[in-house]
């Protein structure tokens, strides 16, 4: 009978074997479970075999949860426990099991190859993970991922698509979120020391069962062709990471573009990250820059609570244009993304401290938010539609950002040069609403500058790959401008600074027209310097702007 049962295990295991490496992108663990001890080997291949006595299944089973202890993790902080902490989630996702780090543990996880697959609740709890990124066999691969077990697929019948389109025909198991691209059509064609020739045409956005695309996310783009067009199914329940103390000991490589993502990168939407908190140590003298420890990216409907962050030190190299330019390093970084919100986030160093990078970038997003958060920025590189600040104070790099529909900034504090800054290097381009509520602006954080409200530059000269707007209506009601410390010969705070200096009369023509402001509403504007809050340096500029204050 012993035999047989054995032999009924084996059978069973090989349907478990099999339906664990469907649901691993990595494909190499395999799960078994017919041996009396429960363990974890590597073989010289790198597969990791896990095998779960059968009396240890009833049980893990029977509580709904295991620890990585259970896998044989040490949690010593010397042991390189990322095999055991693998194996943890490897077997909690194929049961549908919660993980629980153990309390007081500190786990050390080395330069290993190995990334751990998350489908289930976890809670980190008072647990510590310390990430050695002094020798690492692959800094392009992520620590952990937070994935879905439900599997992305084409949709081939679809051959065009109109911005703010409201259905898409075809059918679907359930709400998707459907990317489309167009690689015949290149965007966000850089200008400046970091140059490029652009993205494929891009865009995201959520469809329930029937095909409705969400109004809140619409089509910004008019698709002539698509070249790739696919649908991820939505999970519908919500997924939480809880908890955690994170080190991380930066890497010593050259200081040149090779993004180092040693993170948690989260591809699954309807996600929940609350409690984390990451901290650096170790930068030293040079270091490759890194896209980000919490890594947001192809989903929808991710929150980021009560998490404490680090600023990397910011290092330089040489860019496109054969130029030193300094490197965006990150400890956020959200790509591709819907409805990301960040709520009562703060970071370890000096929002202020212009020796660290701002913390956060991201592209192709829509209806990002802060919330209640202390950070040193933010920023929207290759777009985002609809952004919300609230409640929240921006440091040195203030807020930066390019795309479409409406901005919102309101209860806010800003120390970055300017209250907005449109990011020149992709057209200073807003095409929509700006509105600023009941705000502090600290110019450049108090320290003696001119003050513009909206920065940004367009010559007019550089193909960006689509038209470039400003705001079309930027209202301004309740702000407080704290230019106390100003230079010599100050004329007061300007609501534009001087987004082309060359163009000064009619002579001045644009070969790809900037398309600028039309109304500006003033309501209950200070200034500390008691000076009279003007439209910009270059009035021919912003000549047919109207400028309403009531």
């Amino acid at each position: 009978m012993k035999y047989v049962l054995l032999i009924f295990l084996f059978l069973i295991n090989g349907l478990m074997t099999q339906a664990q490496r469907k649901n691993l992108p990595e494909h190499n663990i395999v799960i078994t479970s017919i041996e009396p001890k429960t363990m974890v080997y590597r073989i010289d291949s790198g597969e990791l075999h896990v095998n779960v006595s059968p009396k240890d299944v009833l049980k893990f089973k029977a509580a709904g949860l295991v620890r990585y202890s259970e896998f044989g993790a040490k949690g010593n902080g010397q042991t390189d426990d990322i095999d055991a902490i693998a194996a943890t989630h490897a077997f909690a996702n194929l049961h549908r099991l919660v993980v629980i780090a153990d309390a007081g543990a500190t786990y050390y996880i080395g330069g290993k190859a190995r990334t751990v697959v998350v489908q289930t609740d976890t809670d980190f709890g008072t647990a510590s993970f310390i990430i050695d990124d002094t020798e690492v066999k692959d800094h392009s691969a992520a620590i952990f991922t937070i994935s879905s077990s439900l599997k992305p697929f084409k949709l081939e019948k679809i051959t065009a698509l109109k911005r703010n389109q409201e259905k898409i025909d075809v059918p679907l198991p359930g709400p998707c979120l459907i990317t489309v691209t167009n690689s015949n059509v290149k965007q966000y064609i850089r200008f400046g020391l970091n140059q490029n020739n652009g993205s494929a045409q891009t865009d995201l956005f959520i469809v329930d069962k029937n095909g409705n695309v969400d109004r809140k996310a619409p089509i910004i783009w008019d698709f002539d062709k698509i070249t790739s067009l696919s649908a991820l199914p939505i999970d519908e329940q919500l997924l939480k990471i809880t908890g955690g103390n994170f080190t991380t000991i930066a890497n010593k490589e050259e200081s040149k573009y090779a993004y180092y993502n040693r993170n948690i990168a989260i591809r699954r939407s309807n996600v929940l990250v609350e409690g984390l908190k990451h901290n650096i140590k170790g930068e030293g003298a040079q270091s490759a820059p890194y896209g980000g420890f919490i890594n947001i990216g192809d989903c929808a409907y991710v929150t980021v609570k009560n998490t404490i962050l680090t600023g990397h030190r910011t290092y330089s190299t040489i860019g496109a244009a054969g130029k030193p330019v300094t490197m965006g390093t990150y400890d956020l970084s959200v790509n591709r993304a819907l409805h990301v919100s960040f709520l009562n986030c703060s970071q370890t160093n000096d929002i202020n401290d212009t020796k660290y990078w701002g913390i956060i970038g991201s592209n192709f997003c829509k209806n990002m938010l802060y919330d209640g958060c202390t950070l040193s920025r933010f920023d929207a590189h290759q777009g985002v539609a609809n952004a919300t600040i609230r409640n929240s104070t921006l440091g040195h790099m203030g807020i930066n950002a390019i795309g479409s529909g409406l901005l919102t900034i309101e209860n806010s504090t800003v120390r970055g040069r300017s209250f907005v800054n449109l990011r020149a290097d992709y057209g200073s381009t807003w095409q929509g609403m700006l509105v600023i509520r009941n705000c502090v602006f600290v110019p450049a954080g108090g320290k003696p500058v001119t003050a513009a409200l909206i920065s940004g530059s367009n010559s007019g000269q550089h193909d960006f790959g689509y038209v470039c707007y400003m705001p079309e209506r930027i209202t301004i009601e309740n702000l407080s401008i704290d230019d106390s410390q100003h230079p010599d010969n100050y004329q007061g705070p300007a609501i534009f600074s001087n987004f082309n200096p060359k163009m000064t009369d009619n002579t001045y023509q644009e070969k790809f027209p900037y398309i600028k402001t039309k109304t500006v509403i003033l309501k209950n504007i200070t200034t500390a310097s008691k000076k009279t809050l003007r439209i910009s340096d270059n009035k021919f500029m912003f000549k047919d702007v109207t400028v309403n204050t009531i």
